[in-house]
């Protein structure tokens, strides 16, 4: 009987039930509260609103910093740092973990428990339940995120304080500023989050009783990760979902950068869509009286792999047609460009800390040549040989000073600047400021290249 039901149109299946279907609201409700009254779901909720506030704290009192990590080295000076060098965390482990425990498993239980019957006689609605099933996930998975923010935050400016943040360019954020700009990139992560929960259903959907769907959005999140992180064309990057995990930096400089962010959200929104109606579909369409259904292996390759390869190759297809971007997008001007920008904002912060007349940029004129290892090698792409000396005027002073750095630029765009001379420029010696002794900012610094060229072509 319900064999053939599963098989009719969604009027004929509420007509041969003989009953009233669940209302929305219910149904959502009683799937919330099944997924809440899980002992791993509430373990999770209370890890994500505790435990940052404490790593956050704990990390803040320490003599050393994770400078290896994007705001790290800021998080003596600003508050604000700490839910940043947290979101770089989740980005890259706690949100697709948490994506695969909520999403990866929501329809897979049931398959284990065997009570798709029970389901379907009280809800009496096929597309009802999954509707139920993805908003429950869903608003779990916003608590969760919401906590991690939260605690991040509130541990950071209760431990350091609500000082201005350094942005990656060397300018002062306000405190004010600077928490619109935090809030800003947890909200922009939700988008790349909902992709993962998008892929959790469908994997969950597709192969039943099978764990390894829990493992799918994992593994995705991983597998995009790495891809990251090797040199492939900008283009390839900016498409896949994982670029908006690391896109949200643009909102840290001056001007924001706005357009690689945009559509690194954008990609992610369309691969949530597209996961997600893949997964309603083969969700109505599967035969609830098999209690061996343990997905298909035909079907997830065609069905479920296949579309999102193609979501892919258009959004390639697009940005390639639609910027200017070629190769690393990292390129010589680029980093130049970049390099003095951070030099000039932090030098100014230096001067203030020295007690020494002010000057601005503009009467800096700062400037920077750079290199990759020798004039022989082209000077683009990631590596930690590129070599760069600043050039920098003062007023009243005929003379023009100049610093050595030593750069370390990722594939994504970051890199971080090592003063390699003159010392009493850019070496290592401690500066008074009125939260106490910090390092010369000219010292080390992160700072970060646009690899998106926005403009459009012709």
């Amino acid at each position: 009987m319900t064999a053939t039901l599963t098989q009719r149109p969604e009027q004929e299946h509420e007509r041969a039930t003989g009953g009233r279907r669940a209302p929305i609201a219910r149904a959502c409700r009683f799937e919330f509260v099944k997924l809440v009254s899980q002992w791993r779901i509430r373990l999770l909720v209370l890890a994500c609103w505790i435990a940052p506030a404490l790593f956050v704290a704990g990390v803040s009192r320490q003599s050393t910093l994770p400078v290896d990590t994007l705001f790290g080295r800021w998080m003596l000076a600003s508050g604000w740092a700490g839910p940043l060098v947290l979101l770089g965390f989740a980005g890259t482990w706690a949100l697709p973990l948490l994506t695969s425990v909520v999403a990866g498993d929501v329809f897979a239980s049931e398959d284990r428990l065997g009570t798709w019957r029970h389901l379907l006689v009280a809800v009496r609605s096929p597309r009802r339940i999954f509707v139920a099933k993805v908003v429950a996930s869903l608003t779990v998975l916003l608590l969760l995120v919401a906590g991690l923010a939260v605690s991040g935050t509130v541990g950071g400016l209760l431990v350091v304080g609500d000082q201005p943040l350094v942005g990656l360019d060397g300018h002062l954020l306000a405190p004010s500023d600077a928490a619109v700009s935090v809030l800003l990139s947890w909200v922009c992560v939700l988008a790349p989050t909902l992709a993962l929960a998008a892929l959790g259903f469908l994997g969950s959907v597709t192969l039943g009783r099978s764990p390894m769907g829990l493992l799918v959005p994992v593994l995705v999140s991983l597998a995009m990760a790495v891809a990251q992180m090797l040199p492939l064309p900008v283009a390839v990057r900016v498409a896949l979902p994982s670029y908006a995990f690391i896109s949200w930096n643009g909102l840290f400089t001056s001007p924001r950068q706005l357009g690689p962010l945009l559509i690194g959200i954008v990609v992610s929104l369309v691969w949530a869509v597209v996961a997600t109606a893949l997964a309603y579909v083969l969700f109505v369409r599967r035969d609830f009286t098999s209690l061996a259904h343990d997905g298909s292996g035909r079907r997830a390759i065609t069905v479920g792999v296949l579309p999102l390869v193609g979501v892919a190759a258009a959004s390639f297809a697009v940005v390639a047609a639609t910027t200017s971007a070629t190769g690393s997008g990292i390129e010589q001007d680029k980093v130049q460009r970049s390099l003095a920008t951070a030099f000039a904002h932090l030098y100014r912060m230096q001067t203030d800390q020295l007690n020494r007349p002010a000057v601005t940029e503009a009467q800096l004129k700062a400037t920077a040549s750079c290199n990759k290892g020798s004039t022989r090698v082209a000077a683009e792409g990631p590596g930690n040989d590129w070599r760069c000396v600043v050039t920098w005027h003062l007023p009243g002073v005929e003379a023009t000073g100049q610093a050595i750095y030593q750069l370390d630029v990722t594939p994504d765009g970051r890199f971080m600047a090592d003063g390699d001379g003159p010392k009493e420029v850019n070496g290592y010696f401690l500066v008074r400021t009125p939260d106490g002794d910090a390092p010369n900012p000219l010292w080390q610094f992160d700072g970060n290249v646009e690899l998106l060229d926005t403009t459009p072509k012709g």
